[in-house]
């Protein structure tokens, strides 16, 4: 028996999942933490990571150190995304990492990002045609599967708190800043040619921007925490409706929805925006949500890579 450990360092949060891995190949998850450290706030412009960010996801990181060393056979594999990514200070962050925990950080580019996104969802979802969309804080990922397959992939520098940061969209929304940021992201899904082939194409989503979205609707359908997120779908027209009642309130209203979690109300609308842009662009009449990813593709490339060494 094997606990494998992801330390998973996003640009909104940063999280730890810890899976137990049986002789035969099964495994489940008997751990799963998340801090709220937001990495990428203030990167800005010049693309830094700031002191009092770069604090906290190592603090973070030392809170799961203490709780993983509990874990015995642990084999610890520690992944950053779109914020250590873009940072142009990343090699001053990935030393601190070194030097206060002894930790190696392995960087995902945007296409393997995108790939862990896909290998992590392709097995439970049982739709054969979609867009997988995943949106963090400094990035979003689209995958293009039709018949299970990926077909084409692509990382876009732009996310929940990037976008939110940029246009001001945190509080009050001014229509000047809403239709700025949403030319914007209409520029960069221009780049994205192979979009036009999946009109009315169902949306896979991905992320905790997608996932606030989930938990509002289901709260509203008075469908408690338990409700399980996976495969849990909702149509356009709720996925609208939610967004436009988001834009609406400002950051002290946006606290009070039920479902959201306060500590995500200045970030929701930048981080729905993206999504409600491709919905428009592709006509797409439904988005199906998942609740594997990054992680879940992570272990099933080290249980392929464990099964072929145990045959030689």
């Amino acid at each position: 028996m094997e606990n494998f450990v992801i330390l998973d360092i996003g640009s909104n949060s940063v999280r730890m999942a810890i899976n137990q891995i049986e002789s035969d190949g099964s495994y489940r998850e008997v751990k799963r933490v998340k801090n709220d450290s937001r990495l990428s706030e203030g990167m800005g412009q010049e693309k830094l990571l700031r002191s009092a960010a770069m604090k906290r996801t190592i603090s973070a990181l030392q809170n799961f150190q203490d709780v993983y060393k509990d874990y015995p056979n642990a084999h610890v594999k520690v992944i950053a995304t779109a914020a250590v990514r873009q940072a142009n200070n990343q090699a001053a962050f990935l030393k601190q990492v070194r030097d206060t925990l002894g930790l190696q950080i392995k960087i995902l580019s945007g296409n393997q990002e995108a790939y862990y996104d896909y290998l992590g969802v392709v097995n439970s979802i049982k739709t054969p045609n979609y867009i997988l969309v995943d949106i963090g804080g400094a990035s979003m990922e689209l995958v293009f599967v039709q018949n299970h397959k990926k077909k084409n992939l692509i990382s876009l520098p732009m996310g929940a708190v990037s976008l939110s940061e940029h246009y001001h969209l945190s509080s009050q929304i001014s229509a000047a800043d809403l239709f700025n940021a949403e030319c914007y992201i209409q520029q960069e899904l221009n780049r994205v040619f192979w979009l036009k082939w999946a009109y009315r194409y169902p949306l896979v989503l991905l992320g905790g921007a997608t996932r606030a979205l989930a938990r509002i609707n289901q709260h509203h359908q008075h469908l408690n925490r338990a409700h399980r997120l996976n495969h849990y779908q909702l149509k356009q027209h709720q996925v609208l409706k939610t967004f436009e009642m988001l834009v609406d309130r400002d950051n002290e209203q946006r606290k009070q929805i039920s479902g959201l979690e306060s500590d995500r109300a200045d970030i929701i609308v930048g981080g729905l925006l993206p999504l409600v842009s491709i919905i428009n662009r592709i006509n797409s009449k439904q988005v199906i949500f998942a609740d594997s990813g990054v992680r879940e593709g992570l272990i099933n490339e080290y249980l392929h890579h464990r099964k072929l060494n145990q045959k030689h």
